[in-house]
C-alpha cells in the first residue's frame, strides 16, 4: 500500500461526519448493549452494539427518524497503539447486512482535550462510505491505555424497504500490543468545526452567497500531517489558514460521488512537504462558503470541518481534559444527548437537561 493511501487511511481515522441527537422516544435499538472485548488473535479490539430491529424505509430525510442505540462507555483492556480500524453489520442469522444502514458511528475520548478547544478528544467517526482504513503499523500509531474510557455513539438508518431483525454492528480497532519497538510516531486526531465551540454543527443555509468561519489556537506545538474535511451540498469552498500570517494552508473542493452529490472532500497531503508547523502562538481559522440558488432557507443545509492527524513536536502524553472546564461539561452533555441544540441555543441551558424530543432532520454532532 503507497504513502498516500496509507496516509488517507491514517486522515479516515479522525475526519468526523457525525450526527447525534438529544432527548428520543422509545425506538427500536433502546435495548441495545455495547460491549468492548479483546480479541488479540485478530489483534482487535471488537466493539459490538446490538441486538437492534432495524425498519423498512427509516432514515433522517422527510421526517423520519434515525436509529439510535444509547449512547455507551467502555474501557480499552490493554495498553496499546491503534493503527486502523474496519466495520461489519449482521443480522440474527450471521448474514453480512450493507454498511449503507450505518448513519455514523463517534468514538470519543473524554479523558483528553481536543488540540484546538477544551473539549473532549474526538478519536475516530465513520459513515456509511468510510470502508476499512489503517496506518503502516511500523510507522505511525494512536495510543490508548488499559481503563481508558471510550464512548460510542450511534445512529442508524435503513433506505432500504427490507426489514431487518436482531442487527449487531461490529467496529474492529486494529492495534498493535504496547512494548513493541514500533510505531516509530505517536500521532494523534484533530479537528475545527466553524460551529464549535458546541453544540449541533449544522446550520441554515440563507438565499445567496454565505460563509461561515471559527478560529482557535493549539494546544500544544507540531505538524499538520494530513488534511480533509467535511461539508454539504451547495458548499463551494472549505479552508484552513494561519490567520497571524496570513497564509492559507489548505483548501479543500467538494468530489462528486457516483448519484452526483457530494462523494468526499479533497485531501491535503501535507506530509509530502514533511507537514506544516502550527503553533500555539499563533491562530487559526477554519472557514466555509456556500452558494445557495434555491431562493429558500435550507434548514440544517450547512456544515464545515476541517480534520486530520497532527504529530506533536514533543513526544510528550497528550493533554488531559479539563473535566471542571464549563466549555468540556457542556459538549460532554450534548454528546451524551442530554441537551441538544446549537451554541447560542445550548449556552441558555447547559445546566439543565433538555426535554425529550424527537431527533430532528440530519442536525450533526461532533
Amino acid at each position: 500500500m503507497s504513502a498516500a493511501n496509507t496516509l488517507s487511511g491514517c486522515l479516515a481515522l479522525v475526519l468526523m461526519c457525525a450526527t447525534s441527537l438529544s432527548g428520543q422516544e422509545p425506538g427500536p435499538a433502546d435495548q441495545a448493549v455495547t460491549r468492548l472485548v479483546d480479541d488479540a488473535e485478530r489483534g482487535a479490539f471488537v466493539v459490538s452494539v446490538g441486538p437492534m430491529e432495524i425498519p423498512h424505509a427509516v432514515g433522517h430525510q422527510g421526517g423520519h427518524t434515525g436509529i439510535f442505540p444509547p449512547v455507551a462507555t467502555v474501557q480499552i483492556p490493554r495498553d496499546a497503539h491503534l493503527y486502523g480500524f474496519d466495520l461489519e453489520i449482521v443480522d440474527g442469522a450471521g448474514r453480512r447486512l450493507s454498511n449503507r444502514l450505518l448513519h455514523h458511528l463517534n468514538v470519543i475520548d473524554p479523558g483528553h482535550r481536543e488540540l484546538f478547544l477544551p473539549i473532549s478528544r474526538r478519536l475516530l467517526a465513520l459513515g456509511s462510505e468510510t470502508g476499512a482504513q489503517v496506518m503502516p503499523r511500523l510507522l505511525f500509531g494512536l495510543t490508548v491505555k488499559a481503563g481508558q474510557p471510550l464512548v460510542i455513539s450511534v445512529m442508524l438508518h435503513n433506505p432500504t424497504d427490507e426489514h431487518y431483525a436482531s442487527v449487531e454492528l461490529r467496529l474492529f480497532l486494529r492495534y498493535v500490543p504496547d512494548r513493541r519497538p514500533w510505531p516509530l510516531f505517536s500521532v494523534y486526531p484533530f479537528h475545527l468545526d466553524v460551529g464549535f465551540p458546541a453544540g449541533d454543527k449544522s446550520f441554515d443555509l440563507p438565499p445567496g452567497e454565505s460563509s461561515r468561519s471559527y478560529e482557535a489556537s493549539p494546544a500544544v506545538a507540531g505538524r499538520l500531517i494530513v488534511v480533509g474535511g467535511h461539508l454539504h451540498e451547495l458548499a463551494t469552498s472549505l479552508k484552513l489558514e494561519d490567520v497571524t500570517v496570513g497564509k492559507v494552508i489548505w483548501e479543500g473542493q467538494a468530489i462528486a460521488g457516483p448519484d452526483g452529490t457530494i462523494g468526499g472532500v479533497t485531501i491535503g497531503r501535507l506530509y509530502k512537504r514533511l507537514g506544516v508547523k502550527i503553533r500555539p502562538d499563533h491562530t487559526y481559522r477554519v472557514s466555509v462558503s456556500y452558494d445557495n440558488p434555491t431562493g429558500d432557507t435550507i434548514a440544517a443545509g450547512g456544515m464545515g470541518v476541517v480534520a486530520g492527524v497532527f504529530m506533536p513536536a514533543e513526544d510528550d502524553d497528550w493533554p488531559l481534559a479539563d473535566t471542571k472546564d464549563p466549555l468540556y461539561e457542556l459538549d460532554r452533555q450534548h454528546f451524551m444527548r442530554e441537551v441538544s441544540g446549537t451554541y447560542s441555543q445550548l449556552v441558555g441551558v447547559k445546566q439543565e437537561p433538555a426535554p425529550p424530543a424527537k431527533p430532528a432532520a440530519h442536525v450533526h454532532e461532533s
